[in-house]
């Protein structure tokens, strides 16, 4: 049996073991959490190389990919830099070829609900969710991206793909070198709630993005509201529900009763294909056309479920 293994300086609370067939191959899938403690994860890391046939760097990214540019995360990188032998995913393979299909799959499953409620979206971050946001625009919906307003606190929602390239030609060169949890919530606080620009969830008739970005920050209400995500638990679903969302959708499929991180499906499929080579995100063009390939033969697809 093949093992893939994310390790997440998430919070250990969403921790979650299970086996999957990929590939006509059995993978057993886990996910660590470390709390926000990247030290413990770094050494998770070293002891595991080479034990493992997979790693998925959970809780960050190793870097951004904006309009085929790779910006490196260099606060992140020393949580790998003593993996030799197993291959290092963070999910962006899948970002960039499953999620980008992620609004044509919405508008062909629930076009009516659409036609009634609109085509206005916000993504909370597109600079983390790039081949996310570009599905949308590819769309035709009317976008605001939450860059500013989430991950800054400024109050300035954006409305242009080239505000994207713009924020990320001039602050990633700095923020790649700050902390990571200055910028996203780590640890115990990503199950901190704290309703902010609660406006812009209200204008908005889909809400895409990172989970924990949606439900750190969402209001308490959200009556109708169609939500584009992935990495859900049981009680994310329950949150959602409670609130009133009409749709979920989770760019990954639900395994187990909850859906994984890119990085953790990303992870397995690299396992279950018995690939060894290192993971450059810089140069990948061949293996996002792996992915691209393995996800067209598996069938891969969003799935969306109506919770109300």
């Amino acid at each position: 049996m093949k093992q893939a293994v994310s390790i997440s300086i998430g919070s250990s609370v969403r921790n979650k073991e299970t086996t999957v067939q990929i590939l006509g191959e059995e993978v057993n899938i886990k996910r660590i959490g470390t709390d926000g403690d990247m030290q413990k994860a770094a050494q998770l890391y070293r002891e595991l190389d080479g034990k493992v046939d997979a790693f998925g760097v959970g809780g960050t990214d190793l870097g951004l990919y904006i309009d085929g540019k790779w910006y490196e995360l260099h606060s992140v990188k020393s949580l790998v830099k003593d993996v030799h032998t197993t291959p290092v995913v963070d999910g962006l393979g899948l970002k960039t070829t499953l999620e980008i299909n992620a609004a044509q799959h919405l508008e062909k499953e629930i076009p009516e609900y659409l036609a009634k409620v609109g085509r206005k979206v916000l993504v909370m971050t597109a600079l983390d969710r790039f081949g996310l946001a570009k599905s949308f625009i590819d769309g035709g919906f009317d976008y605001t991206f939450g860059d500013l307003l989430y991950s800054l606190g400024v109050n300035v929602p954006l409305h242009t793909i080239q505000s994207i390239k713009t924020l990320a030609a001039i602050l990633l060169p700095v923020f790649s070198r700050v902390p990571f949890e200055w910028l996203y919530p780590t640890g115990e606080s990503q199950n901190e709630r704290k309703p902010k620009f609660v406006e812009q969830f209200h204008k908005a008739a889909i809400v895409a993005g990172d989970c924990h970005y949606i439900t750190r920050y969402m209001p308490d209400e959200m009556p109708g509201k169609v939500i584009v995500t992935n990495t859900t638990t049981p009680e994310d679903v329950a949150l959602f529900t409670k609130a009133g969302v009409k749709y979920l959708m989770t760019t990954t499929p639900v395994l187990d009763g909850r859906s994984f991180g890119t990085n953790m499906m990303e992870a397995a499929i690299v396992a279950a294909a018995g690939r060894t080579q290192k993971v450059d995100y810089r140069h990948a063009e061949e293996h996002f056309a792996f992915l691209a390939d393995v996800v067209q033969k598996m069938g891969m697809k969003p799935q969306i479920r109506e919770l109300n």
